[in-house]
């Protein structure tokens, strides 16, 4: 079972990330502002939630659908928006579609079609984020860079969902300088289909990029959405379902 992390631990860390973030944003003549955090909640009690919401985080972020339902049922995120930012199977759909904000990992045209099926089914139109492999791993979701343009032009046809814009995990191993070239990369297919759907430029806002180890390369690539988890809450603990 994880152990809950205090609130004065949990304050802390939250102001310390949003330090970070200030003075990278500002270094590059951007404002704090633009970039959202997203405290990425995996393997964390509802009480750590709570305390984080309390510290003023705004957004939270649920890896897995388990623990999403969990924590829905426990009015854990009162008081914060919830993305789910993990990999999701299309038989979930119906545990996560109309239950969050925004679903940040669209990653191929059958997934799209069961997240739109279920949206007009609960009567949502629900917004997403298109996941694009931009490290091309075999291992790893998203749909390949080459494929997304043709993905978003999908979500526009597509009368319940909304298309905010794009999200990537670069590869684990990556280096600084890597991680700098996978993030120019996202964010110029980001620019692409902005310019390339003009009918919906307004809707894409969101570059969902950088983690815990990256976020301020993110931020100077241009993120304008950040998913930290172990800043905010330490290492996490394996995770073991329930039941």
């Amino acid at each position: 079972m994880p152990e809950t992390k205090s609130f004065e631990t949990v304050a802390a860390n939250v102001a310390a990330v949003r330090e970070k973030i200030d003075q990278t944003a500002r270094a590059c003549g951007r404002d704090p502002a633009s970039v959202t955090l997203v405290a990425a909640t995996k393997v964390q009690t509802s009480d750590t939630i709570r305390n984080a919401i309390r510290a003023g985080i705004t957004v939270c972020g649920e890896n897995r659908v388990q623990e999403l339902t969990a924590h829905l049922e426990d009015n854990a995120y009162e008081g914060a928006r919830v993305h789910f930012i993990g990999h999701l199977q299309t038989n979930k759909v119906k545990f996560v579609v109309g239950k969050v904000d925004m679903i940040e990992s669209i990653d191929s045209s059958r997934l799209l079609q069961a997240v739109e099926k279920q949206a007009e089914k609960v009567g949502v139109v629900q917004d997403i984020l298109l996941e694009v492999n931009i490290g091309q791993e075999e291992s790893k979701g998203g749909a390949a860079a080459a494929e997304l343009l043709e993905l978003a032009r999908e979500a526009l046809s597509c009368p319940h969902v909304r298309l905010r814009g794009i999200m990537c995990i670069p590869p684990a191993t990556a280096s600084e300088e890597e991680n700098r070239g996978f993030f120019q990369e996202t964010y110029q297919l980001f620019v692409d289909i902005k310019e390339k759907l003009e009918d919906n430029s307004t809707n894409i806002d969101c570059l969902s990029m950088g983690m815990s180890g990256d976020y301020p390369l993110a931020i100077q690539g241009g993120s304008t959405m950040v998913r930290v988890g172990t800043a905010l809450f330490g290492a996490r603990p394996p995770w073991r379902p329930q039941g």
